[in-house]
């Protein structure tokens, strides 16, 4: 397959989850990406100053775990090999070596965030944003980014939502792929 337009869809995924498996659906059967590339954050900058992020190899097994048998996505440890904090631009950068186009995947909750991120100005100017519709969210990409909406329902669950929950097999079923459960289990104890 020649890949020319990759989606870039990056997170801390811990865990991983249905609305994450709902998005990357709706991005793979909107027909704008050859590749959708799921970018798996090493050190997220900002989550990591709240602590509490699990091990990047376990998130990455995860991830792989819940986005392996998924259309048009690769599960990507670029992030995570390289040292230092995780900077989406960074990522963008080294995608831009090896397609033509680039445009980040993100939820309508962190689309209005975009001018607070690393680099913005920079990455405003490389790359595209496809905005995933959140309950409650209201997609707002702040001006000057060029951007369209991923059309799909929005799904009701978030990756804190899921770490609140007992880790019992019956009700991370509802939330998790099949797969997950037992790797976010170990991670639990």
């Amino acid at each position: 397959m020649n890949v020319r337009r990759i989606g870039l869809f990056g997170g801390t995924f811990d865990p991983p989850h249905f609305g994450h498996v709902a998005a990357l659906r709706a991005a793979a059967a909107s027909g704008r990406y050859d590749l959708i590339e799921v970018t798996v954050a090493g050190d997220p900058y900002v989550k990591s100053l709240d602590g509490g992020v699990r091990d990047a190899a376990l998130r990455l097994a995860m991830a792989r775990a819940a986005f392996d048998d998924l259309d048009l996505v690769e599960v990507s440890d670029r992030e995570i090999l390289r040292d230092g904090h995780s900077y989406t631009i960074d990522t963008v950068r080294e995608l831009l070596a090896e397609c033509d186009q680039v445009d980040l995947i993100v939820g309508a909750d962190l689309a209005q965030q975009l001018n607070g991120w690393h680099k913005a100005v920079e990455l405003r100017a490389l790359a595209r944003v496809g905005v995933v519709p959140r309950p409650g969210a209201t997609t707002i990409v702040p001006d000057g980014w060029d951007s369209y909406e991923i059309p799909m329902d929005p799904v009701d669950l978030s990756s804190s939502y899921v770490r609140g929950l007992e880790p019992t097999s019956t009700n991370l079923r509802l939330f998790l792929p099949e797969r997950v459960i037992p790797l976010y289990q170990s991670a639990r104890g």
